[in-house]
Order: structure tokens, then sequence, then C-alpha cells
């Protein structure tokens, strides 16, 4: 009881001093939002584009993949266009030449842009 009695006649109402200041703070709760700037969008969209996971990508920001889609989808998409890009423009250098390996790259190509099966029949006309 002791104890308890010096601490209040050291710090006789907090309140009666900070009322106003306490008053005042609001804090939500939880972590803050996440505010995305233009150099983590050209980060993001780099990363993306040079084929890295988006979890690996989140973790650098240290966001939730969650968090990464809803604020970086456009960037995630256009890196995974750039990949796409890249890797069909050298999958079609492949093919353009004379070898086993061209035509593995065209077999490619064929089986996975417009669905062609070398056991199915052609479709009909």
């Amino acid at each position: 009881m002791r104890r308890k009695r010096c601490f209040q006649r050291a710090f006789p109402s907090k309140q009666r001093y900070f009322s106003s200041a306490m008053e005042k703070v609001t804090r939500s709760k939880g972590r803050p939002a996440h505010e995305p700037a233009a150099i983590t969008r050209r980060f993001v969209e780099a990363m993306a584009g040079a084929g890295v996971p988006q979890s690996e990508i989140a973790s650098v920001l240290s966001v939730a993949v969650p968090t990464l889609r809803k604020h970086y989808r456009h960037e995630l998409r256009r890196g995974a266009a750039v990949v796409e890009t890249r890797l069909a423009s050298r999958l079609m250098r492949i093919a353009n030449g004379s070898d086993g390996t061209a035509l593995k790259a065209i077999m490619f190509t064929l089986q996975c842009r417009f669905g062609w099966s070398r056991y199915a029949p052609p479709p009909r006309r």
C-alpha cells in the first residue's frame, strides 16, 4: 500500500496533465497500410521481368504476397509479359535454325501456343 501511495503522490492524476494530448491521438489498430512509391513500382516491375517469384519480391519489400498483388498488379503483369516476350523471341530465334534443336523448339511452340498435338488428328474444317 505504501508504494502505491508514494506513486500516487509523485504522479497525481496524470490525466489532468495529459488529457488534451491524449484526446487528440487516435490510433487505428493493426499495421499501417502499405504506400507504394515510384521506386518500389520500378523495382517490382524489374524483378517480375527478371522472372523472380512473387513470394521473393514480397519478402524483399517486407509485405505479404496478397498486399504485393493488390498494390502492384499492373507492374507484375507487365513484368510477366516482358518475360514471356523474351522467351518467345528466343524460342523463335532457335526455331529458325536447321538442326534437331530447331525442330524441338518448333514443336514446343506449336504445342504450347496453338494446342497442336502430334497424336491427335487435325481438327475438321
